[in-house]
């Protein structure tokens, strides 16, 4: 018999909705039941394509008996962190400071008030590699909370405390000089022989490239610009790209990207797209990122699915691996043989049971037998069983999605990325409701979900009506921007110069969320800042740079410790210091001015609006074709150098050749 979760919007929760498990969705239910049967909240936390996660589920929350100890003593909440990252954030705070460690699946144990005393991530049914198994864990909280209940309060009301303490971080403007450092820093980090940061597992560091795009293009230090080359070559060679149908896996679980964590996430794929398509070299890997997100994460509304799953036929990475054998099946012996050498397939097998991941350390010195060739081997694989798909559509995501797509339709010169960017930011207005009080997370099939949006949806969603403004010249989305901008700055400041993760309005919870760390995706901070910069540029309105410089300040002890985790707050800071430059791209629509706008979205860091003359946007006023033919404005702080209609003549007005 299905629990409460069968008519839960998100997949994840969907995926438990026939656990034995009494589970509850997070919310005011579950508390007042734990309050009134005086018991504990037993809470897991996961996403749906999440390999441990279904590991767990099958050991633990499928085990009958398992479920019945879960059901008398504990009241069961199931969260799925990227529908609620708010309440992902504190308990993975509360989880790293009891444990020093914290992932996926988390498993905490509240007081019927929230306060966390026990954290964890995965646990055994068996006791192994040190680890308890799960069941004596729940007997020993039992136990505990049962017989030694002031200690149990006394240890929960302790780790809130620790986790409300908000230490006096000094801030401080980010200059040239702080950026400088942050890329001998990461110079020190770089792995020399593979591309990428630090050692293993690598996640590809799509921000941090973008921050090394725009430092080098103002500096000219090709040590930046040679850092994201190798690495997005590494990348695109490893076993981490789909080689047959295009898009990255979330990681690499070795330094030379050889082996992926399969699971494919929208938010990597549009933060990758949007840096390979700034760089010419890798034309067709961006087109076929952008291709696979319109094939198989694209859903029947417009907008975007979150994630393909690792795992099928009950093994992480099925779909996607080969063995010489299936090869050879496919292909025949003398084609397969040369696949296999192109594509590091072995006898032996690069992955496990003997299968290999696809590789391309070498270009093929037949384009033409590897084109039919591939089509062969993804005609093959589609017969396959697939991953499973989540797919809900969150709002951060999508507007990563919007803004990688639009700028890819200029760079790539393709009408299909802008179309799909306009209908997801479409969907963001009509179905989240963005700009409104009512802006929502997440939708599944056309309907809005009930999670109200963070601040990365704020941040995310402005920077996405701003880049589809700079494809359609359609003042409507300037107007749609400065609601979901003006809404953030009224409902997110922390008073001190920067921002909460959760509105003033919304549910509160032990603790409010604030973190500027950028991790698989901006955080809320660093993509509100980016957006308020863009604004401000169009605009020219200064009260919005000033706030994006002001909680920038915030960022810079982060900046200075750990510029891994910062790379979008740099990438702001860098568009800054250029200015951030600004171009108006005037002129009907037409080869001429597609050209300028290409010409013009290669400056890393630039905001970019093309459109007829006399669109109604502050960047255009005054602006006018030259001789009857397209031009493009470059301007720093609305004082612009003289228009030009030659898109090669744009990077010279940038350097100070052309006056």
């Amino acid at each position: 018999m299905a629990n409460r979760l069968a008519s839960s919007t998100s997949p994840y929760l969907q995926q438990h909705a026939e656990n034995p498990v009494d589970w509850y969705e997070w919310g005011e239910e579950a508390f007042t039941l734990a309050k009134s049967l005086d018991r504990p909240i037993l809470l897991s936390v996961g996403y749906a394509a999440c390999h441990w996660c279904h590991v767990m589920a099958h050991e633990s929350f499928e085990d009958a008996a398992t479920a019945s100890f879960m059901n008398a003593h504990f009241v069961n909440v199931k969260v799925d962190r990227e529908e609620r990252p708010d309440v992902d954030a504190v308990y993975m705070q509360a989880t790293q400071a009891m444990t020093g460690q914290g992932g996926w699946p988390m498993t905490c144990v509240l007081t019927p008030d929230g306060a966390p005393f026990f954290a964890g991530t995965y646990f055994p049914p068996e006791p192994a590699h040190g680890m308890p198994a799960f069941t004596q864990v729940l007997q020993a909280l039992a136990d505990a909370w049962e017989n030694r209940r002031d200690e149990v309060l006394e240890a929960g009301n302790g780790i809130v405390q620790h986790l409300r303490t908000r230490g006096d971080v000094p801030s401080a403007p980010v200059a040239a000089p702080e950026l400088d450092a942050a890329v001998a820093t990461l110079t020190s980090q770089f792995d020399a022989a593979a591309g990428g940061f630090g050692p293993a597992p690598k996640f590809p560091p799509s921000m941090v490239l973008e921050f090394l795009l725009r430092h080098h293009a103002r500096t000219g230090g090709e040590n930046s610009l040679a850092m994201v080359e190798q690495t997005c070559d590494a990348m695109a060679r490893g076993g981490i790209y789909d080689q047959l149908a295009g898009g990255f896996a979330r990681y690499g679980v070795d330094r030379f990207w050889r082996v992926p964590h399969f699971e494919k996430m929208l938010y990597d794929n549009a933060q990758l797209l949007r840096v390979y398509a700034r760089l010419g070299q890798f034309d067709r890997i961006a087109r076929e990122t952008a291709d696979f997100m319109l094939a198989e994460l694209r859903t029947a509304e417009g907008g975007f699915a979150s994630a393909l799953d690792a795992d099928s036929e009950g093994h992480e990475g099925t779909f996607y691996v080969w063995s010489r054998r299936q090869l050879d099946d496919v292909l025949g012996p003398d084609d397969g043989s040369w696949a296999a050498g192109l594509l590091s397939v072995t006898d032996e097998g690069t992955f496990e049971r003997g299968f290999s991941t696809l590789q391309m350390l070498d270009d093929p010195d037949d384009s033409a037998r590897w084109a039919r060739m591939r089509e062969q081997l993804e005609e093959a694989r589609s017969r396959r069983v697939r991953p499973d798909r989540d797919d809900k559509v969150v709002a951060a995501w999508n507007a990563l999605a919007i803004t990688a797509l639009a700028e890819a339709s200029v760079s790539l010169d393709d009408q299909r990325y802008a179309d799909a960017a306009i209908s997801a930011a479409e969907l963001l207005v009509s179905v989240h409701g963005a700009g409104t009080d009512r802006f929502v997370r997440t939708s599944r099939d056309g309907v809005a979900g009930r999670t109200s949006a963070v601040l990365e949806d704020y941040g995310c969603t402005a920077d996405a009506f701003l880049a589809v403004l700079g494809i359609t010249g359609d003042a409507v989305w300037l107007g749609r921007a400065r609601a979901v901008l003006d809404r953030a700055l009224a409902q997110f400041p922390d008073g001190r110069g920067g921002f909460f993760d959760t509105a003033r309005d919304a549910e509160e919870l032990v603790v409010r969320p604030q973190d500027p760390t950028d991790n698989a995706h901006p955080s809320g901070t660093s993509a509100l800042i980016s957006a308020l910069i863009s604004f401000g540029a169009i605009t020219g309105e200064h009260g919005y740079r000033r706030a994006a410089e002001t909680a920038l300040a915030t960022v810079a002890p982060l900046i200075a410790q750990a510029p891994r985790f910062a790379g979008w707050s740099m990438a702001a800071a860098e568009a800054l210091l250029s200015g951030p430059l600004e171009v108006a791209v005037v002129g009907p629509d037409g080869p001429q001015r597609r050209a300028l706008h290409r010409a013009a979205l290669a400056l890393p860091g630039a905001v970019v609006v093309a459109g007829a003359a006399g669109v109604d946007v502050p960047l255009f006023r005054n602006r006018t074709e030259v001789d009857g033919r397209p031009a493009a404005y470059v301007c720093r702080n609305f004082v612009c150098a003289r228009p030009v209609t030659d898109p090669g003549q744009i990077w010279g007005q940038v350097s100070g050749q052309v006056s």
